[in-house]
């Protein structure tokens, strides 16, 4: 299959920035969970500003790095192998059956715990200490998920670039 030359740019790109968004995460995440996340640890955050800032990378390294992968270079892998990016929930099954997510329906998980996390975890400490434990939980999947892909990428790219290129 051909890989044209714009989708071999966004992939290199996407690859690239989906590499340093796990480097990031996965350092957030050893600072912040270096120990238990409880709610005594939620309770500091008013008067700890580096905790909050931690939690803060956290959540947001964790969405932005979903939504790379899922919104982003997934579509674009999607459409490197010549299959029709659509709505999310389709595209999650491809990459499924692809083997780039363990399951779309954990991916979905993912995604409202990223909500949760976003949305209410000011308001209710009890429920920001058990969505970060669980934010926590899923890291190893999202960051694998999201090596696969790149791994993909790679492969995709390593493919075109040894194609040989026909002549007129």
């Amino acid at each position: 299959m051909k890989i044209t030359a714009s989708q071999t740019a966004r992939l290199e790109f996407l690859a690239r920035v989906t590499d340093k968004e796990c480097r990031h995460l996965l350092d957030t995440d050893g600072r912040l969970f270096s120990n238990l996340f409880t709610i005594e640890e939620a309770k500091k955050i008013e008067l700890d500003p580096i905790l909050a800032e931690r939690l803060d990378a956290f959540v947001s390294r964790f969405g932005r790095l979903q939504d790379t992968v899922g919104d982003k270079l997934l579509p674009a892998l999607l459409a490197a192998l010549g299959e029709m990016p659509g709505p999310a929930i389709d595209n999650l099954d491809k990459a499924e059956r692809f083997g780039f997510i363990q399951s779309a329906d954990g991916w979905m998980e993912m995604r409202r715990l990223r909500n949760q996390m976003v949305h209410e975890y000011i308001e209710d400490l009890a429920v920001l200490s058990s969505a970060l434990r669980s934010g926590h939980a899923f890291v190893p999947a999202l960051v694998a998920a999201a090596r696969r892909c790149v791994a993909e990428a790679g492969r995709l790219l390593t493919a075109r670039a040894v194609t040989p290129t026909p002549k007129a």
